[in-house]
């Protein structure tokens, strides 16, 4: 995939508004801007219901063109269509270099993958519970949390409203076991962030193994992209070192860990040590972790020779 400036790369945002806070507008286009320029904003839903009323002065405040989408049948998400045809639309008119889908559905694992297929960039985001098919058909994936905006419990029962709506506010036959299931994971989410209630996370695990439980393990993704980066002496570019991570792991962001930079989290992991060389910061692993991984591999070496 060509990779393109960002000061000239134009992007196609494309927002879910079914699945996604208006609070979170803001930060969307911010955070874009470091990739690029938004030019075509589009956000999507069925703006005579009363559940999008909170969109109207976030669309208007930020130049975001809102596309209607009526429910044709109750129980069917017209909106995904929507905003499928319109990305399919954009990918062959050519204007933009890169899609920025918002939405935690998994729906649109297909449309990501069709786009990068044609070159296209697509980052996608997202709330953490958003399905690992979708977070893996991106080239980059950023939560929503990271972000600011309101707090999970405040849009609990927004997405239990939506829901309602798409069902035509009443569940049908075929529905029943649907309705009760997120029903009881929005109670359980609620659970999560009251206070005095330890055993809520893992009820939140058990409901939906794909809120929040997938996690990266920190140390041994950063010694395994200092590994594959790094040249004989054991050095390596952190911009190397930060390539490597976002291709690895789209969800990778330092600010999950706390820190806005990734220059930051390095220079404070007790396994790593840094220089500045060529006023560009370097790192590798430190003398014990680069023993600790040679007799790993000459372990390895040894029991395949041994199995042969």
């Amino acid at each position: 995939m060509t990779e393109i400036s960002s000061a000239t790369t134009r992007i196609a945002v494309l927002i879910d508004c079914d699945n996604v806070s208006p609070t979170h507008a803001g930060a969307v286009l911010e955070e874009l801007a470091t990739y690029g320029t938004p030019t075509i904003k589009r956000a999507y839903g069925d703006w005579t219901t009363n559940q999008l009323s909170g969109w109207k002065n976030e669309l208007n405040r930020l130049a975001i063109q809102p596309t209607q989408q009526f429910s044709y049948t109750v129980g069917k998400n017209s909106t995904d269509s929507a905003l499928i045809i319109d990305a399919m639309d954009l990918l062959w008119m050519g204007n933009v270099e890169s899609f920025a889908i918002v939405s935690s559905d998994s729906d649109f694992t297909r449309l990501a993958t069709r786009l990068r297929e044609s070159g296209k960039r697509v980052i996608g985001l997202g709330e953490r519970k958003t399905p690992e098919s979708l977070r893996n058909a991106v080239d980059q994936f950023i939560y929503l949390e990271l972000l600011g905006g309101a707090p999970e419990e405040d849009r609990a029962p927004s997405r239990r409203a939506t829901r309602r709506s798409r069902r035509g506010g009443a569940a049908n036959d075929n529905d029943t076991d649907t309705t009760d299931a997120t029903d009881a994971t929005d109670s359980i989410d609620e659970a999560a962030y009251a206070p005095g209630a330890p055993e809520a996370a893992d009820a939140v695990d058990a409901a939906d193994p794909l809120d929040d439980t997938v996690r990266i393990n920190l140390e041994s993704a950063l010694a395994k992209a200092v590994n594959a980066t790094s040249g004989d002496d054991g050095w390596a570019s952190l911009s190397r070192v930060g390539q490597h991570l976002s291709r690895a792991h789209v969800d990778f962001d330092p600010r999950d860990f706390g820190h806005q930079k990734l220059s930051t989290l390095v220079s404070e992991q007790p396994y790593l040590e840094h220089r500045t060389a060529d006023s560009r910061m370097q790192v590798r692993l430190k003398q014990g972790e680069r023993q600790g991984t040679k007799q790993t591999v000459a372990s390895r070496g040894s029991s395949r020779r041994a199995t042969g």
